[in-house]
């Protein structure tokens, strides 16, 4: 869930140098990466893997060079020759940035960007300031989204289910995408059906094919939902929790939560996913699954 904050007419966005041009940042230390650099840039991420597991993902189901990836890798060197930056830029833009130098520089490359930007994500004010570097701070993003950071922390309760929790089926693909596309209208304004169903329903049945969607059913319809949006290593992120209306408010959603949480806990040691900063019934929810609140990330949406 998101804060969304629209955006009427075109203003200084917080935190700029007042709308002027900035000075050009040394475009020479950025570069594209390639599958040569996958090692590095590994290490590099594995710095923050809660916080880099979506641009970790990406490398290893797709590799660094890919259509799937809707981008381009880029790195930022700096002057000792050491990354210092990366990000995933094209439709989500993605940015882990150890310098403001190479947040900068990153961004001025993204003024450039082949692929249309959506959004442009990173935690806490990185995504702000990125987005006014690319921006020159004289246009604002059409939605921010603040959000809070949860990672699973022991100990937990789990309570027996009165339904199987179980890995989604293609049987299951318009329930689910349905309660994902509700998520994410939610989430940010925009319900991905409408706007692009052809591709929302092939993204959400790779998905469901690559084994990363769970669902609890009452036999005929969908009662909670979760997917695995990335995995690595040792983190999980998980998106679009949903529990149905007849549902809500009986602690049911909870219960799922906290029973996927322990099947995916035999697999890694991270697990993580955000939340609306607004929402604080379904932090309290979180809360008694196991999840506490460590950090907040930022979601621009152009």
């Amino acid at each position: 869930m998101l804060q969304l904050i629209k955006q009427n007419e075109p203003k200084l966005h917080p935190h700029v140098g007042h709308g002027f041009p900035t000075p050009i940042p040394d475009l020479s230390r950025v570069f594209e990466l390639n599958e040569s650099n996958r090692s590095e840039v590994l290490a590099f991420l594995s710095v923050r893997p809660v916080h880099t597991v979506v641009m970790t993902s990406f490398i290893n189901d797709n590799g660094i060079e890919s259509d799937l990836n809707r981008g381009v890798y880029y790195g930022y060197r700096g002057r000792d020759g050491k990354l210092e930056g990366v990000a995933l830029i094209g439709h989500t833009t993605l940015v882990e940035a150890r310098s403001d130098a190479s947040l900068k520089a990153l961004a001025y490359q993204a003024r450039n960007a082949a692929t249309p930007l959506h959004l442009v994500m990173s935690s806490r004010d990185a995504a702000t300031r990125f987005w006014n570097y690319m921006t020159d701070g004289l246009r604002a993003p059409r939605l921010t989204c603040t959000e809070a950071l949860f990672e699973i922390s022991f100990p937990f309760a789990v309570r027996r289910l009165q339904h199987k929790l179980e890995t989604a089926t293609m049987d299951w693909l318009i329930p689910v995408a349905e309660a994902q596309a509700e998520v994410a209208f939610i989430e940010c304004g925009v319900d991905p059906m409408e706007r692009d169903r052809e591709g929302f329903l092939k993204r959400v049945a790779r998905r469901i094919e690559q084994g990363r969607v769970f669902v609890v059913t009452d036999g005929e319809n969908l009662v909670f939902k979760a997917d695995i949006i990335a995995e690595t290593d040792n983190t999980i992120y998980l998106e679009g929790i949903y529990v149905s209306p007849e549902y809500r408010g009986k602690g049911i959603g909870t219960d799922c939560l906290a029973a996927l949480s322990l099947e995916l806990m035999t697999r890694v040691e991270n697990i993580c996913m955000l939340s609306n900063v607004e929402f604080k019934s379904a932090h309290r929810s979180f809360a008694k699954a196991g999840y506490r609140n460590t950090d907040h990330c930022t979601t621009l949406f152009a």
